[in-house]
């Protein structure tokens, strides 16, 4: 164990922040620290970095805070340099531990200082500049670089992603995934500690909660224990309510009062299972309709040419009903001047841009959540959709995290990121049948924006969006469009396997599967042609039917691998949903088929590469 706090209680102005916690690091391990604002994380830092001492508590055994040896500890926080007159690099060759100009040690930091400068996106001219020409933004990467060059045996870092763009980002993920010691964090970037983090502690009611994994398997753990318990609390209090009409029924008849008594000190003896705590996110669960499905093919792009006095990009494509594709490419590449050609809302400089049957569009951008009203948000909504009932409405305003006080509002009270959510859930309701957003979940915290990523992924109409929040567009696109310069590229498979193929490319390899849109539109409109007509018409040479061959073979083998992983994760379910379920997990037994369920799990991560595998061959195919 490199550290341990155990059974500590820290409390400011007399206020407990957090009560009688357990807390590890084990060895190298990245942790990320998650809760709502004011739950404790930036606490639990300060503790760790030595700045807040525990409360004295005569409860406790021993002092609290332990560690194997001693261990150097740095924290990125609100960090200030003493004397902003100093270049950068006075100040940074200043910490260098090592002052023999010619030792290898001194080489091997002054080589690291280079990587980490140009890695955060300096030039390598800005050592020169004295540390007061920097912006705030660029300051705090300096105070990180300096951090990172101490090589802590503890590095906490508390919002270390502000001010840094997503290439700069990326870099810092894979950095701190091979820094060979213990990291700590705190962010609201939960791409970012998926990337990084293979412990989540979760900081609520003043308790901490360890969970292995990066955050997608905590919120995956937690919503499952949430359901468990909740069935076992309802088990409970069914047999509590069973036992207390046996002991009403019995208590007052002298041959069965010992009977009944029995009974009180049975539901006396029981552990009571506490009702729990419901997750702050809403989850969706079924399918959300548009009310119109609308044409097959929902937009269609000709020689388009987008932009305001010069065109930004060309893009030749299609979009098919139920797409859900993720703009992606840096600032000024035109991808908001492209939602707003698309949506009609500016007229194209060149080309054709045209939308289906019976296509009705639902668009967002910042300016649309710029609503101000002295109305409430119940009397606000329920005005839009006056068919409702009071009972409807407030249950869906409920459902998007306006329930009870939130409802009673005045809407021109709301955040911006509260606005916004409100104006998504007014769209969402009134079912279009083409999603237009730009940035949806600006300004929203974690759980407003899992509410809103679990409602796209249960709406079945096409979503056409740009998002900087990269999490957000792993958790709802199923193709990404990535604008590089005036061209336009088309990946049909999510974020994730998108990045993975552009670290492939990185690395010498090519992007499979990445085709140009209009090359898309092509493919697009050759398979939406009937078999039988293609071949009677002759509208398809003889190599492209055999390059559709070449690709339903490839598709054979994933399709089948899905299906063996997913016969997997269910067995697993099964298995280890019976055991939670079961007396002997609440009792803290030993597990008698862990074996089986460790066997299985083995096979479902082989299935899983395997699938992944299959995938990118038939990403090969179809880029061949």
């Amino acid at each position: 164990m490199l550290y341990e706090i155990k059974d500590g209680t820290v409390s400011l102005g007399g206020i407990p922040v957090l009560s009688h916690i357990y807390f590890q690091i084990k060895g190298k391990e990245k942790i990320a620290l998650t809760g709502i604002n004011g739950a404790g994380k930036t606490t639990l830092l300060r503790v760790i970095a030595g700045d807040l001492e525990l409360d004295r508590d005569d409860k406790r055994q021993g002092p609290g805070i332990s560690s194997s040896r001693r261990l150097t500890i740095g924290l990125l926080g609100q960090q200030a340099f003493g004397d902003v007159t100093k270049t950068v690099e006075e100040e940074l060759l200043e910490h260098c531990p090592h002052e023999d100009l010619y030792s290898a040690e001194r080489f091997e930091y002054e080589k690291e200082y280079d990587r980490l400068f140009t890695g955060f996106g300096l030039a390598r001219a800005d050592k020169k500049k004295r540390l007061s020409e920097f912006s705030g933004g660029e300051q705090t990467k300096i105070a990180l670089i300096r951090l990172l060059l101490e090589k802590p045996d503890i590095l906490l870092l508390d919002e270390p992603t502000n001010h840094l763009d997503i290439e700069t980002v990326e870099w810092l993920e894979g950095y701190l995934r091979q820094y060979d010691r213990a990291v700590v964090l705190v962010s609201h970037d939960r791409f970012f500690m998926d990337q990084v983090a293979d412990v989540v502690y979760e900081v609520e009611d003043k308790r901490l909660t360890r969970y292995p994994g990066n955050y997608t398997h905590y919120r995956q753990e937690k919503l499952k224990n949430i359901e468990i318990q909740r069935k076992a609390y309802e088990r409970q209090q069914e047999e509590i309510g069973r036992l207390n009409e046996v002991i009403e029924r019995f208590k007052h008849k002298p041959t069965k009062a010992a009977f009944a008594r029995s009974k009180k000190r049975t539901i006396e003896r029981m552990e009571i299972i506490p009702k729990p705590r419901e997750d702050e996110a809403h989850i969706f669960t079924g399918e959300m309709n548009p009310e119109i499905m609308g044409s097959k093919w929902v937009m269609e792009a000709k020689e388009l040419k987008a932009g305001y006095d010069k065109p930004l990009l060309e893009l030749t494509m299609r979009i098919k009903r139920g797409q859900k594709i993720g703009i992606l490419g840096p600032n000024g590449t035109g991808k908001t001047t492209l939602l707003k050609t698309v949506a009609g809302l500016i007229p194209p400089l060149a080309g054709k841009c045209s939308l289906g049957n019976r296509i009705t569009i639902g668009y967002f951008d910042q300016h649309s959540a710029e609503i101000t009203s002295d109305k409430t948000v119940f009397e606000h909504f329920h005005e839009l959709f006056p068919a409702l009932s009071q009972k409807e409405a407030r249950g869906i305003l409920g459902s998007y995290l306006f329930g009870g006080r939130e409802a009673a509002k005045a809407v021109k009270s709301l955040s911006g990121g509260e606005k916004a959510r409100l104006v998504l859930a007014e769209l969402l309701f009134s079912r279009p049948n083409f999603l237009i957003l730009d940035e949806p979940t600006n300004h929203m915290d974690i759980h407003a924006k899992e509410t809103l990523e679990s409602a796209f992924r249960a709406y079945t109409g096409t979503i056409l969006f740009v998002s900087h929040d990269r999490y957000f567009i792993r958790q709802v696109a199923d193709a990404v469009l990535i604008l590089e310069g005036r061209e336009v590229m088309y990946y049909p498979f999510g974020y994730d396997h998108y990045l993975e193929r552009k670290k492939k490319e990185a690395g010498g390899g090519t992007m499979a599967a990445k085709v140009r849109a209009e090359d898309q539109a092509l493919i697009a409109g050759m398979r939406a042609v009937p078999k039988a007509e293609r071949h009677r018409l002759r509208e398809i040479p003889e190599d492209e039917a055999y390059e559709e061959w070449k690709l339903k073979l490839a598709a054979e083998p994933m399709d089948m691998a899905r299906e063996r992983a997913e016969a997997a994760w269910n067995a697993m379910e099964e298995l280890l949903k019976g055991w939670q379920e079961s007396e002997g997990f609440w009792k803290g037994q030993e597990w008698e088929d862990q074996e089986i369920y460790e066997g299985l799990k083995g096979e479902y991560e082989a299935c899983v590469q395997e699938w992944t595998q299959r995938c990118l061959e038939w990403g090969e195919t179809l880029e061949q």
